[in-house]
């Protein structure tokens, strides 16, 4: 079934395709549309769950944790300073190991206040040990959220679908409602492996020693390093789940194929432009006016952003002459962390394009398709490595 609808309509419903047991929620712009949605299926009877409403984006995550440490599937949602003042609950259901999943809509950080949207909020939580996805249409919404319910469970890691706020959270757009039967044959029923059980009673997340020690049964437990090097490996890893996992999506439903990177016209282009998110869906049609007039140009969508898909980068963009990477947040004092990962993942190629960095569209500062093609010319012209600081597109002249 196709329905047109917005992106917080889109994530909902994936939300209650997927099943989700216990809704946490607490409004924040420009998220709250998509709780309240869930909120309606809930209360409507379409949608089996319990919705608790609570008084902090603390509290919310919270409450996701409990739930999936009792045996319940769970989501929540949020924005901002919101994803921030949960950032204590981020690392801890990280490092439980909790196949959550959590909808970020993206918008710019305070101080000073802005509604607006850039990727400064999940960016700054990209280390937490959270898979991150970053999609650029509805469809993708929606699709995203049931694959990373199950891709959550197979690697035992939550996963952070990220979207931009108004640009998809708001608008309208059509897309497929893929049907409950099939979702449920994808979808298995939820599952963590240390769901609290008052027959078999474990101590879960204790204080660890630096070094491993047997435990009261005389079972050897690994420290606190090694625990970390574990949840490094594993979310290495779940690069190749999530082919896997995109794989049988696609099989079902006729639609994925391109679970870590999006390229469009990359294969020949002597220029690719890298980005995240919705952004990505303007700049093929500037592609296309660069080769209408005789410069290959090609666009990269990274969307899974944490593990980062190296590989798939490196396959990407090591036979063009330059990249040109945009990007909506900065490392203060340094530069862009996309293109920090990018730079990264190219240095031991030989004959490596150069890279440069651009930063745009902060707090939600309109991004003009003439300062990004004044961008890409420029880079064009130079032909070589500019130094570390990022060029910053649309600034107050």
């Amino acid at each position: 079934m196709k329905i047109i609808e917005s992106g917080n309509v889109a994530a909902a419903t994936g939300v209650m395709l997927s099943r989700a047991q216990v809704i946490a929620a607490y409004p924040i712009t420009p998220q709250t549309p998509l709780t309240e949605k869930l909120s309606e299926m809930v209360e409507s009877g379409q949608m089996k769950a319990e919705y608790i409403a609570v008084e902090s984006e603390h509290s919310a995550l919270s409450v996701c944790i409990g739930a999936a440490s009792a045996g319940a599937r769970a989501f929540t949602a949020t924005s901002a300073n919101g994803l921030l003042y949960m950032s204590e609950q981020v690392y801890w259901s990280a490092g439980a190991r909790l196949p959550l999943v959590m909808c970020v809509v993206n918008r710019g950080l305070g101080a000073p206040w802005t509604i607006w949207n850039d990727h400064q909020d999940s960016m700054s939580q990209r280390d937490a040990g959270w898979i991150q996805i970053y999609v650029n249409n509805h469809q993708e919404i929606i699709d995203t959220i049931i694959k990373a319910y199950r891709l959550a469970q197979t690697v035992s890691i939550p996963v952070m679908v990220c979207f931009d706020g108004y640009y998809l959270s708001h608008t309208y757009m059509p897309y497929e409602v893929p049907s409950q039967k099939l979702v449920d044959e994808f979808l298995p029923k939820y599952y963590y492996k240390h769901t609290l059980d008052p027959a078999n009673p474990e101590n879960l997340n204790t204080v660890t020693m630096p070094y491993g020690r047997p435990d009261a049964n005389g079972e050897f437990r690994n420290g606190y390093m090694d625990i970390r090097h574990n949840h490094h490996q594993e979310m290495v890893n779940a690069i190749k789940t999530f082919e896997e996992t995109d794989k049988e999506f696609e099989h079902l439903f006729g639609r994925g194929g391109n679970p870590l990177v999006a390229g469009y016209k990359c294969d020949d282009a002597d220029y690719i432009v890298v980005l995240m998110g919705s952004l990505s869906n303007r700049l093929k049609d500037i592609a296309d006016d660069f080769r209408d007039q005789g410069t290959k140009i090609g666009v990269l969508s990274v969307h899974l952003y944490r593990p980062f898909p190296a590989q798939a980068i490196v396959n990407a963009l090591e036979n063009a002459k330059g990249v040109v990477v945009f990007e909506k947040s900065i490392s203060y004092g340094y530069q862009g962390g996309l293109y920090s990962d990018i730079k990264a993942a190219m240095y031991n190629i030989k004959n490596r394009p150069f890279i440069h960095n651009h930063i745009i569209g902060l707090g939600g500062r309109l991004i003009k398709n003439e300062d990004l093609i004044e961008a890409i010319n420029r880079s064009i012209a130079s032909q070589q490595e500019l130094d570390n600081q990022p060029q910053w597109i649309g600034l107050n002249r």
